[in-house]
Parts: C-alpha cells; structure tokens; sequence
C-alpha cells in the first residue's frame, strides 16, 4: 500500500501535499495517510479527502486510508 508519512509536516503545506498524493497515486487505491496524534492534522487531512470527493476509513487513531473516489 502506498503511504503518506506527515510526521514532521507543517500544518500549512498539508493540503497540497495531501492533494498532491491522492491526485498522483489514484490508480494505487488503497492509500494509506499517516497523521499521527494531532487532531489538527488529523482534520486538515480530512478536509482535503472530502474535497476531493474521496471515501475512508480509520482502523486505527492517526492513520485514514483512502479506498476509492466516491
């Protein structure tokens, strides 16, 4: 599965490259975005995958994978 690590990220180039990721690696669905503990970057994560029309799930608090486009 292809991966986003965003430890380390700042919360203000999380939504280009959270966009980027998705929009570059589409045909890898599942992929999997590690957010880590920070309900910041957990939401901004989330705001992004609902921009784009994209649906998830969570098996674990920090980690969202994004399955397929809505």
């Amino acid at each position: 599965m292809t991966k986003l690590d965003l430890h380390g990220v700042r919360h203000a180039d999380v939504e280009s490259m959270v966009e980027n990721f998705i929009l570059m690696n589409q045909k890898e669905f599942p992929l999997e975005i590690i957010c880590g503990n920070s309900n910041k970057m957990i939401m901004l994560v989330q705001n992004v995958i609902n921009k784009l029309g994209c649906e998830t799930h969570s098996y674990r608090y920090g980690t969202i994978i994004v399955r397929r486009w809505i």
